[in-house]
């Protein structure tokens, strides 16, 4: 007696599979990157990386290239929505919104901005772990999957020149990070950038948590480095802005159906 017969696969062309969006318009796209970088803040202030005003997301303005959105001044990652948003042109003057920004943030910002027209979004928080590593002026080692994406693709600043940031020291900054994807500031925090919010942000949370698991596991005893061919290799699988886009998923889902009203 034959049992009942197995279903069929289903053709992969019917199923779903999130990837960026193409936008009809330019509207369009900046509004994407507006919700984008509200939802990116959200899910900063939920993982705990604002300390007071410290922390930024620039995203770049789809038609005015020397503009980027920010987040206000002063006001609480979670409570940011795309209405509150803040765009501010290349010298860090505010061209459209109702708040003030963070000058000395904005011009680190707005010199990676201008040396890398390939970046869409730049992130830096002073996070915990990440500000750990910063303070030992070290680099993130290939000891695992995740922390192989940043292999020789994370640069040092080797210095610490105190709060105040001229445009001379954004340039240095932007200088130090050149064609990469993250900087480890000395003595200062982290920052990111990408070719879209999503991949900018994804970047800093995945850097973050290698700080934390670098840090835990050389307290702990000596960690094993993956080989240089191998770190590489992964690196090439997980280490582009895609890969960081997809991961980024189920974040920007949970956040925007949890917290709808982000969007207004």
């Amino acid at each position: 007696m034959h049992g009942p017969t197995p279903p069929l696969p289903l053709p992969t062309d019917q199923l779903q599979f999130a990837m960026p969006p193409m936008h009809e318009s330019v509207a369009d796209e900046r509004r994407h990157r507006k919700e984008r970088l509200a939802g990116a803040l959200r899910i900063f202030g939920r993982a705990g990386l604002e300390d007071g005003v410290s922390g930024h997301i620039t995203a770049r303005d789809p038609e005015f290239s020397d503009c980027f959105w920010v987040n206000p001044f002063g006001m609480p990652f979670k409570h940011v929505t795309v209405g509150d948003l803040v765009l501010a042109n290349q010298d860090g003057q505010v061209v459209e919104g109702r708040y003030h920004i963070n000058q000395a943030a904005f011009t680190v910002h707005a010199q990676v901005h201008a040396a890398r027209p390939d970046v869409v979004a730049v992130a830096h928080c002073h996070s915990v772990h990440g500000r750990a590593l910063a303070a030992l002026g070290e680099l993130i080692d290939p000891i695992t999957q995740e922390s192989c994406a940043f292999y020789e693709d994370v640069a040092l600043y080797d210095s610490y020149t105190g709060v105040t940031v001229d445009v001379e020291e954004g340039r240095r900054i932007a200088g130090a990070l050149g064609s990469r994807k993250a900087l480890v500031l000395r003595n200062h925090g982290l920052l990111t950038v990408g070719d879209s919010v999503d991949a900018a942000a994804w970047w800093f949370l995945s850097l973050e948590r290698s700080c934390q698991v670098q840090l835990m596991a050389k307290a702990a005893g000596r960690p094993i480095l993956i080989d240089h061919k191998l770190a590489v290799a992964t690196r090439e699988q997980l280490g582009g802005d895609l890969v960081a886009w997809i991961n980024y998923q189920p974040l920007w889902q949970d956040i925007s159906r949890s917290e709808p009203d982000l969007l207004s």
